[in-house]
């Protein structure tokens, strides 16, 4: 879930929306002001029913972004890295970097964020309690306390991708010391609660007519895809569980000088090393990747005067790899950039190649032994 604006940055951690969250936005905007507000206020005008729905929606996102911020920051004090925290279609995300370090790391992270909007609703109740501030405050309190207690009701069911499901797999992984099998576990808890969702949904929508049930079932199924991610997951870990980069990649890859003409390229390189993509280099240090794909797009006319440098892809466009990086982590940087390669660096120096190929065969191989484990067991 990439941003799409980055707002800032919170204690040098990355804010950003993804489109989705402008559609949801403006919808809480428009439900609060037309239906919620007036309804339990009908004496108001409907300018102030509209500031009010703004304020409320802007408190409501920054309610999630501290949720969130609650989860990175202990997620920081576990020694983990932060890639950043994106506001979308169902609210926030935060981003981390690595393999959580134990179950107890996990579970702490897992619970943080909750802490947080538990403390946020009680506020904003007491707010709305106190009396004194006016309609229009009120209102605007109660319910942020009601949305953030009932979120965080939601939030709390023990089902991946979900803050309980994440406490389930925590509590699994330290009874059975097994991340994997832990995982699998909570996701399909995950899966069965979507089920349960949209059937429900879908209910509410024909039998009674109530359009919530739409999107109820929206978010079951929401559920589902991010569940079987969750499980896929669970899968990578187990194959590629203790493996870096440097076990897979290809180490000294066949590198092509930036100012070389493609004619060059094509008879000093390419002739030799039927390879898909080349380090391109500058005085010994990388300055971008050369895809063939790339090459075979220059008409045959323009080969001697195009430099490799002008036809490869940047540093900055392709992904960067440490030797000493998991492979998990790895496949997903690989699987969310283009081209399905990234340079094994050290410095600017390039020490090796990975190719999402090389480790989707590395994971078809442990699927295939894994299978044949179960073959032989059901046999026995």
């Amino acid at each position: 879930m990439n941003p799409s604006i980055t707002l800032g940055r919170v204690a040098g951690i990355r804010i950003g929306v993804n489109w989705s969250w402008l559609v949801v936005f403006t919808l809480i905007v428009w439900t609060l002001a037309s239906a919620v507000f007036p309804s339990g206020d009908p004496h108001l005008a409907r300018t102030t029913y509209l500031g009010m729905a703004f304020v409320a929606s802007i408190l409501f996102f920054a309610s999630l972004l501290l949720h969130e911020l609650g989860h990175a920051f202990q997620a920081r004090r576990e020694g983990m890295e932060i890639e950043g925290i994106t506001l979308w279609l169902f609210g926030g995300i935060a981003q981390f970097k690595g393999m959580f370090a134990s179950a107890g790391a996990e579970l702490r992270i897992a619970v943080a964020g909750p802490i947080v909007s538990a403390f946020l609703g009680g506020m904003f109740v007491a707010v709305a309690a106190a009396g004194g501030l006016g309609t229009a405050v009120e209102g605007v309190a109660a319910w942020l306390g009601y949305i953030n207690l009932i979120l965080l009701a939601f939030n709390m069911l023990p089902a991946l991708p979900l803050d309980g499901g994440r406490v389930l797999r925590a509590l699994l992984w330290r009874a059975r010391g097994d991340f994997s099998w832990a995982t699998r576990i909570a996701a399909d808890v995950g899966r069965a609660f979507g089920y349960l969702l949209v059937a429900l949904g879908i209910f509410l929508l024909i039998a009674e007519g109530v359009w919530s049930g739409a999107w109820l079932a929206f978010v079951g199924w929401f559920l589902l895809q991010a569940a079987a991610a969750e499980g896929r997951y669970g899968l990578l870990t187990d194959a590629l569980g203790g493996l870096c980069v440097r076990d897979v990649m290809v180490r000294v890859p066949v590198t092509v000088a930036a100012d070389q003409s493609i004619a060059g390229f094509m008879d000093e390189v390419a002739h030799a090393h039927h390879f898909t993509t080349y380090p391109v280099v500058d005085g010994g240090h990388v300055v971008g990747l050369l895809p063939f794909a790339s090459v075979a797009r220059v008409p045959r006319s323009d080969w001697e005067r195009r430099r490799v440098g002008e036809s490869m892809l940047a540093c900055g466009d392709v992904p960067r790899l440490r030797e000493d990086e998991p492979l998990v982590d790895a496949l997903g940087e690989l699987a969310s950039e283009r081209p399905g390669r990234a340079l094994v660096l050290e410095g600017d120096l390039v020490v090796g190649l990975l190719s999402i190929s090389d480790v989707g065969r590395l994971v078809a191989a442990a699927g295939t032994r894994r299978r044949g484990r179960r073959g032989a067991g059901g046999a026995g």
